[in-house]
């Protein structure tokens, strides 16, 4: 945009006059005084920034001293689980070659009780035969003695 030299006003000047400084120094010495002031200013922010950046340094060994225990710990606890995976893939194919065995094992025992429950059943059977026979000794022991008590 193009400003034209007829829409620059410059207005009437400020008659006030500057402000009187108690100062008595000359302008040089004030700026340079100034100047001086500032170098502490940007000394104290320096040293500070010196001291935070020690801060963060000792927090970073710190947080690295961590990392590298967690680390290790993971390592330990990886090597551990590896070792374990090792150890159950083992046992799994162990399990796989020992399956045909149980289950033979099993019909095995199956037959078994099958042979022990035909075993009970016979010796009740037996058992009944035994006590009806002792029944009947026992009746023909009660005929026998009124016999011989009638004779005597």
């Amino acid at each position: 945009m193009k400003e034209s030299a007829d829409s620059l006003i410059i207005g009437p000047m400020n008659e006030e006059q500057t402000r009187d400084v108690s100062d008595r120094r000359s302008f040089e010495d004030r700026v340079f005084a100034r100047f001086d002031s500032m170098d502490a200013r940007f000394d104290s922010m320096d040293a500070r920034f010196d001291s935070m950046d020690a801060r963060i340094n000792s927090l970073e060994v710190r947080v690295d001293a961590r990392f590298n225990l967690m680390d290790a710990r993971f390592d330990r606890v990886d090597a551990r689980l590896d070792g374990l995976d090792v150890r159950v893939q083992a046992l799994e194919a162990k399990a796989l070659d020992t399956k045909p065995i149980w289950e033979r094992a099993l019909v095995e025992i199956v037959e078994v009780k099958k042979g022990v429950d035909d075993i009970n059943r016979k010796l009740d059977i037996l058992y009944q035969d035994v006590f009806q026979v002792r029944a009947d000794q026992r009746l023909v022991h009660q005929r026998m003695d009124a016999l011989e008590s009638r004779r005597q």
